[in-house]
């Protein structure tokens, strides 16, 4: 129940540090204490009452004579769920107790939604409506300064099968709507709608215009996210100081690190503290941000708050960070890359001007790029066997034309996520939309077509727009079969995305998560084409050819030159250290390196080997077969040794004498060899029960075990040729 609402309960040294920072900027900043009639504290997710049981606390160190006024008028917490309700009641009580030796019920505590309260409901429970509604009421009109807690984190349900959704607060979401949102320049605006974001917005309102405080511990995603640009801006707009203290963890940007050793919450993503002042007599407005180290365990994390917490309550947790002092740039990023200024000068490898076709803007390399192939249902639109493909997409075909026929029937009800069938169907967002306007989905062998899933991993596909999410303009980059033959693109992690940068050219429709999960592709082509495959054009646009002529005083450049070119060297390892914090944020740009024959010529030979990778001579192992047992190519699931020196491909053969080098050509936070490794091994879908099976048996039976010897000799040249770059 926890984990359906979002909600992660607060370690203690959290709560010390938090309750400490309040009452310490409560000092410093307006010369007032918790205990002084002005102050008015509530924790809008109170959880079990951790927040409220240490304010009382410090309550009865600072004014003991305080407390019993505070406790019966100053102080409010909310919960929504009824277990933790009823044990925050009885600790909260409890600990009111032991201070006073005295025994009051604690009326400031609530069984609400704090978000039903923007709307101007509250949960309607018929037996504890009266005295329930009663403390809201209470709750409501009290002058809220002091908001501290732990909101919850989920942005929504992870499968559209799960059937739910977060609920919708039509206020709240709307405040997000006219703030965070509009404000955004980012394309997917999704997680602003994420429920600590709301707590947020619900926060910077309920404070009124009074002076007060902000203190949250939650996902911090929003500090660099491109996604949140609307919501830092707006942060800064609301409050008069913002501090941010990073406390890590966060799994998918470094896959080193584990949520259940790195992470305060033991949870996958990043988590904060966000200390945000609004003082009205303020003129200045001032961003703090402290980093903790990237790789400290929780319990050092966890050893270093309680550090800065003084057992004589003192105020001086905040002032023991060594905060840097952030300058926010135009885009309101707050973390602003190095060398920002020198990556912004270089030629846009794509731009949304150049790809819209406005007039004398935009101007980049590539007109046209697109997101990857985004299926929402991988287990059933991808399969290694083309037949097995075929067979599962007509029988999914065939259950969701009959759920399309049973809604036109049942009178097309409002009510479409209880009503389809989530038995036989894997849908999504836009399935359902396709069902409500009464499309049918029909089979077609054209549309069977060859997808790069992950790198050097190929599987067929389904590419038809109702079976599949979004086809972005893949539609005009390979329209056809034959497109497959002429076209090449060159895929790029996406602006944004939490895996390292990579790129890999392919002749097949990419997958949105080319680079794995928790990442996206951007795909640039050489050629579009119209939908049916005619009119084939060239991508590469003029301008750029005649800057690069220019520039390099060489009128024979063409454009699968500059294709080749941009190809090279975006494997530059300079390039991408130098940058890396910029590809993080933006779509690669491209500098004029000194030498660009020598780097074109580099990027043929990558191409070469990243295209044909399935028939380049295998590198030369040693196959170990296993003494009595019977030769078999068959790949369950293959296991590299400790030292990657071999590969278990099963409990026959091992293949021994991998060198080294195959693991320094990486694509994001895989090596090439590990990707398929990772790819190639049996597995069946627990949702559905479909399994995957990458064996082949009637083609080619050596395929996979041949396809590592092709990937480790691709892989050693590939760092052979990049080693040989020479210098930007």
């Amino acid at each position: 129940m926890a984990d359906t609402h979002g909600i992660v309960y607060t370690p203690q040294p959290i709560v010390d540090f938090m309750c400490a920072a309040v009452e310490e900027v409560l000092h410093d900043e307006f010369g007032q204490s918790l205990a002084d009639p002005g102050v008015c504290l509530i924790d809008p997710c109170t959880g079990t009452g951790n927040f409220i049981i240490n304010l009382l606390g410090r309550i009865h160190r600072q004014n003991p004579a305080a407390l019993p006024d505070v406790y019966r008028r100053r102080l409010f917490a909310n919960e929504v769920m009824l277990l933790p309700y009823y044990v925050a009641s009885l600790n909260i009580e409890h600990a009111y107790y032991d201070l006073t030796g005295e025994y009051i019920p604690f009326e400031g505590l609530c069984f609400v939604d704090t978000l039903d309260l923007a709307e101007g409901v509250q949960m309607k429970l018929s037996f504890m409506t009266e005295q329930n509604s009663a403390r809201v009421q209470r709750q409501k009109a009290a002058p809220i300064t002091v908001i501290i807690g732990n909101p919850p984190y989920n942005v929504g349900q992870l499968n559209e099968n799960d059937n739910n959704k977060n609920r919708a607060y039509p206020v709240i979401d709307q405040r997000v709507s006219e703030t965070y949102a509009r404000d955004s320049k980012a394309a997917n605006k999704n997680s602003v709608y994420d429920a600590y974001v709301k707590f947020f917005r619900w926060a910077s309102d309920r404070l009124q215009g009074r002076d007060g405080i902000v203190c949250y511990v939650s996902n911090n995603g929003f500090v660099d996210a491109l996604a949140f640009d609307g919501m830092r801006k707006h942060l800064l707009q609301d409050f008069t100081t913002v501090y941010h203290l990073d406390l890590h963890g966060d799994v998918r940007l470094n896959p080193k690190l584990s949520g259940t050793s790195h992470n305060v919450f033991g949870i996958q993503v990043g988590v904060g503290v966000t200390v945000a002042v609004h003082k009205k007599a303020s003129e200045m407005r001032r961003l703090l941000y402290h980093r903790v180290p990237e790789f400290w365990r929780k319990e050092d994390k966890l050893g270093y708050l309680a550090e800065m917490v003084r057992e004589d309550g003192r105020h001086n947790a905040l002032n023991t960070v060594l905060w840097q002092t952030l300058t926010p740039d135009t885009r309101h990023t707050w973390r602003v890359p190095e060398n920002a200024d020198t990556f912004a000068a270089y030629v846009p490898m794509g731009s949304k001007e150049a790809k819209s076709g406005k007039a004398g803007i935009g101007s980049a390399i590539f007109r046209l790029f697109s997101g990857g192939l985004k299926t929402n249902r991988d287990e059933v639109v991808y399969d290694f066997d083309c037949g097995v493909l075929a067979e599962q997409v007509r029988q999914f075909i065939e259950d969701y034309n009959s759920e399309v026929d049973r809604y036109r029937r049942a009178g097309k009800p409002k009510d479409v996520d209880n009503f389809v069938n989530y038995a036989r169907i894997k849908w999504s967002r836009d399935l359902k939309l396709d069902l409500v306007r009464g499309h049918y989905a029909d089979y077609n062998e054209s549309k069977l077509r060859r997808g790069m899933y992950r790198p050097f991993g190929k599987q067929w596909v389904f590419f038809d727009r109702i079976l599949n999410e979004e086809i972005y303009v893949l539609s005009e980059i390979f329209p056809t079969l034959d497109s497959e033959h002429d076209n090449r693109v060159i895929s790029v992690t996406d602006a944004g995305s939490a895996k390292p940068f990579m790129c890999l050219v392919t002749a097949s429709i990419p997958d949105l998560h080319l680079v794995g999960a928790g990442a996206s592709a951007q795909t640039f082509p050489f050629y579009t084409y119209d939908p049916d495959g005619s009119n084939r054009r060239e991508n590469i646009t003029d301008w750029a050819l005649a800057r690069f002529r220019e520039q390099y005083g060489d009128d024979q450049i063409s454009k699968w030159d500059i294709f080749y070119y941009v190809y090279a060297l975006l494997h530059h390892p300079v390039y991408r250290e130098k940058y890396a914090a910029n590809l993080k944020r933006d779509l690669p740009r491209i500098p004029y390196a000194p030498d660009f024959h020598a780097f074109a010529r580099a990027g043929r030979k990558l191409a070469a080997l990243h295209l044909d990778y399935e028939t380049v001579t295998p590198y030369p192992l040693d196959f170990a077969w296993k003494p009595g047992k019977p030769i078999t190519w068959r790949v369950e699931k293959m296991k590299l040794n400790a030292d990657k020196t071999a590969l278990v491909v099963n409990d026959a053969l091992t293949l021994k004498g991998i060198p080294a080098a195959p693991f320094e050509y990486r694509l994001g936070s895989r090596s090439a060899l590990d990707w398929v490794i990772d790819q190639y091994q049996v597995k069946t879908d627990k949702r559905s029960g479909i399994t995957s099976d990458p064996n082949r048996y009637s083609e080619d039976e050596r395929y996979i075990v041949d396809l590592v010897g092709r990937v480790v000799h691709v892989s050693v040249e590939t760092v052979a040729i990049v080693a040989g770059l020479p210098g930007l």
